[in-house]
């Protein structure tokens, strides 16, 4: 029997073609909602947050701004019973899509018997898998490596992907690299491995019947138009990190759409300021939000003058309260005197 309303009417057709990884740390729901004013399209997901952390701690784990959809909440554990707790639990409250977190190689993650280490372990993934689609009617799905340490062959990886699609998930999404579990920091795996794009690519020529997005390496819209040739979506994580404007152009290259509006950064620094002025609480500053957004200006004059005026007036016992609107300021001035001298030149 399963559980919870099914709030929103996106979940039976989640637009896959471009969506932002899941980034422990980084993709909190104040960097969720400064994403979605760049791209009304794009699929977010939150940090991997794990079974115990939801059943057993005191915060609320589960919490997201409404104007975050479509969005998708990662799910790190491996007791088939607790996954389809947490996944009910992550349906009642909205969320769009509930992802298994079967990439992570951190020896934290390993430790706690999911993320990578469980590429080793299909079975216990399709036990997981069955138990979360009997309980919930939004999309159950997967996001692994290409493989781990030895098992590195496309026969280990096909094995991996039929065991799980057989228990009846249809959506995976593929960091092309594979995870070593012994002797590579996480960002090591995140660089060190080489990428390996055809085998993912292969595996959708296989599995017609599959969607398949790939994630990994991938730095721009027209790399990112050039994969979706082969697979049916692609994740991006830290390029849109570091350069989240290239979201805003995202909604007319990569979704088509024809109305799409792209928001100018002043706009986005006018309603990230806004939101800033609605959040409470004891704990909260400005940096929580601002942290997020120091590369909105990556590759403008003043965007050094941007980050800096963040990392310097938003911390600290007395941070800036308008610290967004200063923050411009400072960067429309040197901007201002970069023309004027370019037309002095002139």
């Amino acid at each position: 029997m399963k559980h919870g309303p099914k709030l929103n009417t996106t979940v039976q057709a989640l637009d896959r073609r471009f969506s932002v990884a899941p980034m422990l740390d980084w993709t909190d729901r104040h960097c969720r909602y400064f994403l979605r004013l760049l791209s009304k399209h794009t699929l977010l997901y939150t940090e991997m947050v794990t079974t115990g952390a939801i059943i057993y701690g005191k915060g609320d784990y589960l919490g997201f701004n409404t104007e975050e959809h479509p969005v998708a909440v990662q799910l790190g554990g491996s007791d088939p019973a607790d996954m389809a707790r947490c996944a009910v639990l992550s349906q009642e409250r909205g969320y769009d899509e509930v992802n298994i977190n079967v990439g992570c190689p951190s020896d934290r993650v390993k430790n706690g018997s999911f993320g990578a280490c469980l590429m080793a372990q299909p079975d216990v993934v399709a036990a997981c898998v069955k138990a979360m689609q009997a309980e919930v009617d939004i999309p159950v799905t997967v996001k692994c490596r290409i493989g781990i340490d030895d098992m590195d062959e496309d026969e280990d990886f096909t094995r991996f992907i039929d065991i799980v699609a057989d228990a009846g998930c249809d959506t995976f999404i593929v960091h092309a690299r594979k995870a070593w579990l012994q002797g590579l920091s996480p960002k090591e795996n995140r660089e060190i491995p080489p990428l390996n794009y055809p085998r993912v690519h292969r595996i959708k020529q296989t599995h017609p019947e599959l969607s398949i997005s790939i994630n990994g390496g991938v730095k721009s819209l027209d790399e990112t138009k050039a994969q979706l040739l082969n697979v049916d979506g692609v994740m991006v994580g830290r390029e849109v990190y570091s350069n989240p404007y290239i979201m805003a152009r995202v909604d007319a290259e990569i979704f088509g759409d024809d109305n799409a509006n792209t928001v100018s950064r002043k706009e986005v620094v006018y309603k990230m300021q806004q939101y800033i002025e609605r959040q409470q609480g004891e704990y909260f500053k400005p940096w929580h939000v601002a942290r997020h957004m120091l590369g909105l200006f990556q590759g403008q004059a003043g965007g050094r003058i941007w980050r800096r005026y963040l990392s310097q007036n938003g911390t600290g016992k007395s941070p800036d309260p308008d610290l967004l609107m200063n923050a411009l300021s400072a960067v429309e001035s040197a901007q201002r005197e970069i023309e004027e001298y370019n037309g002095q030149k002139d």
